[in-house]
């Protein structure tokens, strides 16, 4: 006679039930059962209203610069299958309506749901203290491009009155890494805007700082991107571009005193806007800069009356 079998043996399902079974116990969490703000007079930060969203404006020092909608759309049918888990956190204005402290992502998502109250923290808070929890919030919990995080401790910095030390303690991160961000924003625009849309990273960003010259930082960038080059490989390219110019530097020699002659003549004529290079090999090139027509013109009289 078989054995009867075990629950084990029946699989999961035989444990758990389906998921139909639990289906019925998944409702959305609304927040039904707290008041609507105004019906009564808030007693302290842990308490949670509902507030109407036409009474909720977005964060004016919100670091984020956009959102992305496919994302917002997917979070919006989550919290219209499973309600607002974790409640925005706003501030009162003097104007009876609400400010976004933290949250503007599930903000917009409430309304995209189609939610007319939305669950919130209610907090009292000046402008300042509402910049330094917007930002800290935001640097420590919501994924920044690299641009952005430098830009919201640039403003951490000058619309709070920060030092660079101050402001690592508030963001909960080491000083080194706080001014490695704020050297992004010394770079050219072009490659800023590579590193907010992920063509180049940070890493190569920190490379590309060592360059000096801006159109070399550029065309160095294009080189990552067209190529694929690794933090290591970029680093070699730019080793033997700062070799070979080192090697071009010691080729340029004392030159001769016939050559001073030539640029004390020629640059009669030119205002001594005039350059000369010559390497080991006798070989060099010689840059005359003329200001007007009549300064060239004055120079081939004097080779004509010379006879040359």
């Amino acid at each position: 006679m078989a054995k009867q079998q075990r629950g084990l043996g029946k699989g999961i399902g035989a444990l758990l039930g389906s998921d139909k079974d639990f289906a019925p116990l998944r409702q959305p969490v609304g927040y039904v059962h707290k008041e609507v703000v105004g019906q009564r007079e808030i007693q302290g930060t842990a308490d949670i209203l509902r507030i109407p969203t036409d009474l909720i404006e977005p964060n004016p020092y919100q670091p984020r610069m956009s959102f992305d909608q496919e994302a917002l759309e997917e979070l919006a049918e989550s919290i219209k299958t499973l309600g607002l888990i974790q409640p925005i956190t706003v501030r009162r204005k003097q104007d009876n309506k609400y400010q976004i402290i933290s949250g503007e992502r599930r903000f917009r998502a409430c309304r995209l749901a189609g939610m007319d109250m939305i669950p919130a923290y209610i907090r009292d808070t000046n402008d300042q203290g509402m910049l330094e929890m917007a930002i800290v919030e935001n640097i420590q919990r919501e994924n920044l491009d690299p641009i952005e995080v430098a830009m919201s401790y640039q403003r951490l910095i000058e619309e709070c009155n920060l030092t660079q030390e101050q402001m690592a303690i508030r963001v909960g991160k080491k000083r080194a890494s706080v001014t490695n961000y704020l050297r992004l924003l010394k770079l050219p625009a072009k490659l800023q805007h590579d590193l907010k849309v992920g063509l180049l990273s940070v890493g190569h960003a920190k490379v590309l700082l060592g360059v000096e010259d801006l159109k070399l930082q550029e065309y160095l960038c294009d080189l990552v991107i067209r190529e694929d080059l690794s933090v290591r490989q970029l680093e070699e390219k730019i080793k033997k571009l700062t070799e070979q110019k080192k090697t071009d530097t010691q080729d340029v020699q004392d030159l001769p005193e016939e050559y001073f002659k030539v640029l004390e003549l020629v640059g009669r004529y030119f205002e001594n806007n005039i350059s000369l290079k010559r390497n080991v090999n006798g070989k060099g090139t010689m840059t005359i800069h003329f200001g007007s027509d009549d300064e060239v013109k004055n120079f081939l009289k004097a080779l004509e009356d010379s006879n040359f």
